[in-house]
């Protein structure tokens, strides 16, 4: 078993609730991967989690940019997880990842004691949004630049006038066309 299954079945082993919503999906497989890191993990009887065999129930899918996203937030689970399969044993997994925080808040607590406690785990989403909000801001710094420093794009109202006049245009250059093969045809005998 590796480190990270016994670190989550032991922060399991205080809460029966959330145990007892595993072992609903006892003897089912979960195939868990980020990018190139994946693991596959099984639901026992008592609702601890262990090394799995394929093939899983339920795919769950992370892009490796979203991880720290998924830990700061893990409300955000539907929207940065993609899951594949049984739609129940997803949800429960949803479930429970939404009561991260709080597990990491009161195992900080035991360790730093309420407040402190508190306060690191903040400073620990903090840490983990820090990426989203920074890559969020360069976007949005790099778009202000192309709209109102290098003038490359358009806005919606001038596309639709730049359109309108190349349309104007094309009906000017048929016209002209038509003109022409009527003029070519009464010159050519």
């Amino acid at each position: 078993m590796t480190l990270a299954l016994d670190a989550i079945n032991r922060a399991l082993e205080r809460e029966s609730w959330a145990r007892a919503k595993l072992a609903a999906h006892a003897g089912r497989t979960a195939r868990i991967a980020a990018g190139p890191i994946e693991r596959t993990i099984a639901i026992d009887d008592s609702g601890r989690l262990v090394n799995g065999v394929l093939p899983p129930d339920v795919e769950l899918t992370v892009s490796p940019l979203d991880v720290p996203a998924l830990l700061a937030a893990p409300e955000r689970w539907t929207e940065l997880v993609h899951a594949k399969g049984d739609a129940s044993l997803a949800a429960t997994f949803g479930e429970l990842a939404s009561t991260l925080p709080w597990f990491v808040e009161r195992s900080l607590s035991g360790v730093f004691g309420p407040i402190l406690g508190q306060q690191v785990s903040d400073a620990g989403r903090r840490l983990l949004a820090f990426s989203g909000y920074a890559s969020g801001r360069f976007t949005e710094s790099v778009a202000r630049y192309v709209r109102d420093e290098a003038k490359i794009a358009i806005g919606a109202a001038e596309a639709r006038s730049f359109a309108a006049e190349v349309g104007e245009l094309t009906d000017r250059v048929d016209a002209l066309a038509a003109r022409v093969d009527a003029l070519t045809s009464k010159i050519s005998p």
